[in-house]
Formats: structure tokens, C-alpha cells, sequence
């Protein structure tokens, strides 16, 4: 069975870092894999991607400033932020590019606030 459980989020300060982490399953790992962000009364979008080849690829508001990457020894996808700004402030989730929404784990706040 697919499980998506995210994790890492919390409140920082502009300027800030975080590491998200995106724990699945064996049978998932390897897919073609994303993290998707939905702030307050906006759709959900999807910010970084990583495709079974370990291509990696990035919304324009976070190019140089998020990385993608994943462990398949873990089964874990990671995102990692860096000078994170307000506009990040969201609920992060991870899934497959395109996602298969039987699957939404619960997702992982971010909030960037001074």
C-alpha cells in the first residue's frame, strides 16, 4: 500500500532554512516525484520535481533557491529551502508528477514569519 507522510515544517524567520522530508513507499521511490505547495485560498502547485532519471526541475519563484533530491536506501524525498521568504508560507506535500490524488498525505506547514 502507497503511503505519503511528509515532514519538516515549522515556523522560521525570513532569511531561513528547512528540509522537508517525504518518507513512501519502495514501490514509489523511484517514480517521477514532486512537491507541491497550497498557501491560503490558492491552488495547490507544484514547486519541485524529480523524474526517474534524476532530472530536476523548478517553479520560477523557487529556481536557486529550493533542491530537490531523494534517498531510495530511505524511500525519502527531500526538499531543501533556503532564504525563504513570506510568499513560501504554505502547506507542503509531496506525490507523484502527475499526482495521484487517492494518495495526498497530510501534508507539512511551513510558515515563514518574522
Amino acid at each position: 500500500q502507497v503511503q505519503l507522510v511528509e515532514s519538516g515544517g515549522g515556523l522560521v524567520e525570513p532569511g531561513g532554512s528547512l528540509r522537508l522530508s517525504c518518507t513512501t513507499s519502495a514501490i514509489w521511490i523511484s517514480n517521477y516525484m514532486g512537491w507541491y505547495r497550497q498557501a491560503p485560498r490558492r491552488p495547490r502547485e507544484l514547486v519541485a520535481s524529480i523524474t526517474n532519471r534524476n532530472n530536476t526541475a523548478y517553479e520560477d519563484s523557487v529556481k536557486g533557491r529550493f533542491t530537490i533530491s531523494r534517498d531510495i536506501a530511505k524511500n525519502t524525498v527531500y526538499l531543501q529551502m533556503n532564504s525563504l521568504v513570506p510568499e513560501d508560507t504554505a502547506v507542503y506535500y509531496c506525490n507523484k508528477v502527475p499526482p495521484q490524488s487517492q494518495y495526498w498525505g497530510q501534508g507539512t506547514q511551513v510558515t515563514v514569519s518574522s
